[in-house]
Formats: C-alpha cells, structure tokens, sequence
C-alpha cells in the first residue's frame, strides 16, 4: 500500500454530517414575546395615537420590538430608531421613512422626544 492511500484511512469521518449544526441551533437560547399588563397597553396605544396625530412633523421615535424566531419558538428584542411617517390602521404597522415596517402587535414600547410633552 502506497503512503498516499495508508494515510487516507486516518483522514477524520464526518459519519453524522450536520449533527454539529444541530446541536448548535438546538442550544441557541431565544427570548419569548412579553405580554403587556392592561397599563402598559394602554400607554402603547396612547403613544399610537400621539404619533397619528403628529406624523406629519415625522417624529424621531425609538420602538422596542420583538422579532420571531425563523426557525424555533421565541424570538428576541430589538430596537430601531427612525423618523416615523406613519401608523398604518390597514396593515397595523408603523412604517418608518426609509420603508422600514414593524407590526404593531410586535412593539413593546415606544420613546421619543415627542412624549415629553404631552402627560400619559
């Protein structure tokens, strides 16, 4: 047997190819989506209306969303930071003014400069 063909038979075996894959998926950790207490709902859905009534000033608003998982149950949070251009009742979302889209049934809250003025 040539040197080149014993040396192949210590070569390393991949005999459960993507089992290291799956045991990384299954340990990576996803938060679950929170549910608003009833006060929570409330402030939410006042600042909802507060960014109705003044989308046309295209206020700055940072949104605390949660963002599904693609492949297990859960998911995790994240905040995006834009101008607001408006609160879209049809497809109840927020839409930002570069496009960006995020479901009301997703945000957590809402803060901005715009509710310092006005007492919720």
């Amino acid at each position: 047997m040539s040197r080149l063909a014993r040396a192949g038979q210590f070569a390393p075996f991949a005999a459960l190819t993507g089992h290291d894959a799956a045991i990384k998926e299954t340990a990576r950790l996803t938060d679950r989506k929170l549910t608003l207490n009833e006060d929570e709902q409330r402030v939410l859905n006042e600042r909802l209306q507060i960014l109705i009534e003044n989308s046309k000033e295209k206020p700055l608003v940072s949104v605390n969303y949660f963002i599904p998982d693609e492949k297990k149950q859960g998911g995790r949070y994240d905040v995006y930071t834009g101008n607001i251009r408006k609160v879209d009742d049809g497809e109840f979302c927020v839409i930002f003014t570069d496009g960006t889209k995020i479901a009301i049934s997703d945000i957590y809250s809402i803060e901005g400069e715009i509710f310092d003025f006005v007492e919720i």
